[in-house]
């Protein structure tokens, strides 16, 4: 393994977040090879070098990739200064054992899938511009939109901090006054669905996200979540080029099973459906119901032995 920044193995190593890692380093906290080390440029082998925090050996943990489906009313971090909820009170009753943040980020009123991660390369990889991830809504806005209105949606609207990219949306249905559409947009920026809807005077009354990268909240409720399948980090790797690391090949939390699901790039491959005959020949057979005696069919005549013509069995 190559050298890394001590703060990237230190957040490696479910200790903190990089900017705690880095708070550490400086209070000289971090000891490689029995050495205190105060810069934050300094670089080690996690593998070969014996890093530790306040006496502390640091090991790496297991990389975790996961999708939650986030309900409404929580704050997207682990930690709130004004006391809401956060997605940490949603990880609590799942017993994760390792320390994951969040990919990105979604509105304190915004429900819908959201990544979980303790791999920074891999967040980093999915939350850059280049990259251009698509993010998939449902939203309700109020009022009746015309094709005129969504097209400039579609083509793009312009904000206090520029221009938005250009946008897939097409309409779901209209009631009661207002207009459920789906729009698929290439950015990341603060509440952008919320902002273009006031540009366009369209306020937008309820916002879900239901695929990033792919990646659905299908079979999930509010407040669950599941590991990603390797299937599905294969296919965020060839079609975005995020990095990942190898070691996801069983799931780090006990009792997960890591089988495929069906989604969005979720494909149900030749190794998925033997599986799934398998798992269909491994279940116990259905017991069959006993028969009442009175019910129970009358015995059937046994045959006539049959024997050649003159022997003792036709005599």
């Amino acid at each position: 393994m190559a050298e890394e920044r001590l703060q990237k193995i230190l957040a490696g190593g479910g200790l903190a977040s990089r900017r705690a890692a880095e708070q550490m380093i400086t209070a000289g906290r971090v000891r490689v090879n029995g050495k205190v080390v105060t810069e934050l440029g300094t670089k080690a082998d996690p593998r070969k070098d014996k890093i530790e925090v306040d006496g502390q050996r640091v090991v790496q943990e297991h990389p975790v990739y996961l999708a939650l489906h986030k309900p409404r009313g929580f704050v997207t971090t682990l930690s709130d200064p004004e006391g809401r909820p956060t997605i940490k009170d949603l990880l609590k009753p799942h017993g994760i054992p390792m320390r994951v943040f969040p990919v990105g980020r979604l509105d304190f009123g915004t429900s819908g899938i959201l990544l979980l991660t303790n791999d920074g390369e891999f967040s980093d990889g999915l939350l850059h511009p280049r990259r251009a991830v698509p993010k998939t809504y449902v939203v309700k806005v109020d009022g009746l939109m015309e094709a005129k209105d969504l097209d400039r949606w579609r083509e793009g609207v312009q904000l206090e901090d520029g221009r938005t990219l250009p946008a897939e949306a097409f309409v779901i249905r209209h009631e009661q006054g207002k207009t459920w559409f789906q729009i698929t947009i290439r950015e990341g920026r603060n509440q952008q669905i919320r902002r273009m809807g006031d540009a366009t005077g369209f306020k937008v009354m309820r916002l879900a996200r239901v695929a990033f990268a792919g990646i659905t909240s299908e079979d999930l409720k509010p407040g669950d979540l599941r590991p990603l399948t390797y299937e599905e980090l294969v296919e965020l790797k060839q079609q975005f080029g995020v990095p990942r690391k190898p070691a996801v090949a069983r799931s780090p939390i006990p009792g997960w099973e890591r089988k495929p699901r069906a989604g969005v790039i979720a494909r149900r491959s030749g190794n998925y459906m033997r599986e799934e005959r398998e798992a269909d020949r491994a279940r116990p057979a259905p017991r069959e119901r006993a028969t009442p005696r009175s019910a129970a069919p009358a015995k059937k005549p046994s045959r006539p032995a049959r024997g050649r013509p003159g022997s003792r069995r036709d005599r």
